[in-house]
């Protein structure tokens, strides 16, 4: 095995690249991995990292502790202790939140979410972003929202309806019942729940799996399925069609082709 530690100089997020896998490890249990301004840039920037580096081609998001993210830390940030004025809101919401979900969702690798207690908020919603979704037995969702008289945010209204449709989605967001790990996986939300000291083992394996498939098609995969609920048929069609144009010109692709003629098991270089 081999191993590149690169933790990041700020201690709230651990970062190592191990195998081809990105580790992004949210690292402020007393608060419950409440994300911070200076630890969702961070986040971002090495989801970023992780997509323009060939050597990266799977990516998981976990945390230390008792808490996955128990949301934002609303007093964190430039604005933060300044009075408000209009326009803030949306705007701390669309540079904030949302880039953080955005950048999960537009990240060219894999993201696996290793979800280890309870995610809360934008933490439910970063971790319903990601690709696979692993929840340990004790973990819990919870569309915190409506507890405090606000409108979801980070892309809530916009994954959950995809994920498990409206109906449901609504009696989350309308109610913000904790909702358990095994109900998450009943609904559709969480691909596995796994005991707690078997979520970074399983976490490992899914991850080192997809890192060592052909990453590229991988990518073009992840950013067919995330367009096709917003694409027609004749739009959808075009751009698989066009996907498999250009992935057709990886080696990867030539490669699961002259395995398959050759009948051997193929070997992915992710480019």
């Amino acid at each position: 095995m081999t191993s590149s530690p690169e933790e990041s100089t700020d201690s709230l997020i651990l970062h190592t690249t191990d195998n081809g896998v990105s580790w992004i490890t949210l690292n402020r249990p007393e608060a419950l991995n409440a994300v911070t301004w200076d630890q969702r840039e961070r986040i971002i920037a090495l989801l970023a990292a992780a997509s323009a580096d060939p050597d990266v081609r799977a990516v998981v998001l976990t945390a230390t502790g008792k808490g996955f993210c128990a949301g934002a830390d609303l007093r964190s940030g430039p604005a933060a202790g300044r009075e408000r004025v209009p326009g803030d809101v949306a705007r701390t919401i669309r540079l904030g939140a949302q880039r953080l979900v955005g950048a999960v969702l537009d990240c060219e690798k894999p993201v696996v979410a290793a979800v280890n207690g309870t995610a809360a908020g934008i933490g439910a919603h970063l971790a319903f972003a990601c690709d696979l979704v692993l929840a340990a037995e004790p973990a819990t969702f919870i569309e915190v929202f409506v507890r405090r008289g606000l409108v979801p945010d980070g892309g809530g209204a916009y994954l959950l309806p995809r994920l498990i449709g409206p109906q449901r989605a609504k009696e989350l967001m309308f109610f913000g019942d904790s909702l358990p790990a095994a109900e998450a996986e009943r609904l559709g939300l969480v691909n596995r729940v796994v005991p707690a000291d078997e979520l970074e083992k399983t976490a490992r394996a899914w991850a080192e799996r997809l890192a060592a498939g052909p990453t590229r098609a991988i990518a073009l995969t992840k950013q067919l399925v995330n367009a096709s609920l917003d694409a027609d048929r004749a739009s959808a069609f075009a751009a698989e069609a066009a996907a498999q144009e250009i992935n057709m010109t990886t080696h990867d692709a030539n490669e699961g082709v002259a395995s398959f003629v050759e009948r051997r098991t193929p070997r992915y270089r992710g480019r």
